[in-house]
């Protein structure tokens, strides 16, 4: 088979699933559409149902987000033991929501199909050899994309979530102090320092008004602050847990306890920023060799090699 004839079998191929796609996204939205349809006629028998005025592209990004929401299920159906860890993940970057996993294991599955139909469409060009490197290229940003894109995107957001945990953890252990000696009750001195950590740390107090929550609703201290630890992710908030665990079963000072534990979190913090400042030297080296040397070996060099060439150029 010739060059030809292959790139047009590939042609014929990526348009019957170009159509087939197409086809089946029509009728998933049809499907879904009469079922809707069904349930507004059940719950409202022989009442004129008025519809509510939509926003402009409002029924097409429902539509969009049911086919992600199923496409999830599907993906959780195959690997259901994946769900709680998952789960854990997507809080610590702050997304809360229970259809939270669904969503995103739906979005993993429509970035790979989208990958797929375009590499499926950029294989003519690839078979062709008119589009070269960029073509390869292309195929290659888009598969990168479905399979790091959200799970890239995720770890980032954890990443800066966990950053802000670790600079305000200090600050949260002082005024956890501060109100414990001034006489207030732990609860309502998490209380009253996630009322004044709202500005500063305002993803860090989100999870203090769930802990808040928690302790109001009635469950026990230590359930409800390892399952902060839990949400938070941090090394920090995990010995904040079982410390203050073991303060209640011992029946130890918690003032003491958190006074210590809160000079403990900033020699941390005061060497962690050491560390940073002590391998600031070694990954400036890099950039010194690549850029900062050669200048200025050749502002040193280009005055002598001048002066040499103007003494060799007259006998």
């Amino acid at each position: 088979m010739d060059p030809l004839q292959l790139q047009n079998l590939v042609t014929v191929v990526g348009a019957v699933l170009a159509v087939a796609g197409l086809g089946g996204g029509a009728w998933l939205t049809g499907a879904e559409l009469r079922l809707r349809a069904l349930r507004r006629s059940r719950l409202a028998p022989g009442a004129v149902v008025v519809a509510a005025p939509r926003r402009k592209g409002g029924a097409v990004g429902e539509q969009l987000m049911g086919t992600i929401r199923r496409l999830g299920q599907q993906s959780a159906v195959r690997d259901p033991a994946r769900l709680s860890v998952l789960r854990n993940q997507l809080m610590q970057a702050g997304y809360f929501n229970r259809e939270a996993p669904v969503v995103y294991l739906g979005v993993k599955a429509a970035a790979m199909a989208a990958a797929t139909l375009g590499v499926v469409l950029l294989l003519p060009m690839l078979v062709g050899g008119k589009g070269g490197m960029g073509g390869v290229a292309a195929a290659g940003v888009l598969s990168g994309l479905a399979v790091l894109g959200p799970e890239q995107v995720l770890k980032a957001r954890r990443q800066s979530r966990e950053r802000e945990y670790a600079d305000g953890f200090p600050d949260l252990l002082d005024l956890l102090v501060a109100s414990v000696e001034a006489g207030l009750s732990l609860d309502a001195a998490v209380t009253r320092v996630t009322e004044e950590l709202e500005r500063r740390y305002p993803n860090l107090t989100i999870h203090l008004r769930m802990l808040v929550l928690e302790l109001r609703a009635g469950r026990a201290r230590k359930d409800a602050w390892t399952s902060l630890a839990d949400r938070l992710g941090t090394e920090d908030a995990r010995a904040l847990a079982t410390m203050l665990r073991q303060a209640e079963e011992m029946g130890t000072s918690l003032g003491e306890t958190l006074t210590v534990f809160s000079q403990d979190m900033r020699a941390k913090r005061m060497l962690r920023a050491e560390e940073k400042a002590l391998a600031l030297s070694a990954k400036l080296t890099v950039p010194l060799i690549l850029f900062i040397f050669p200048c200025l070996l050749g502002s040193l060099m280009l005055p002598a090699a001048a002066r040499l060439m103007s003494a060799f150029s007259h006998p």
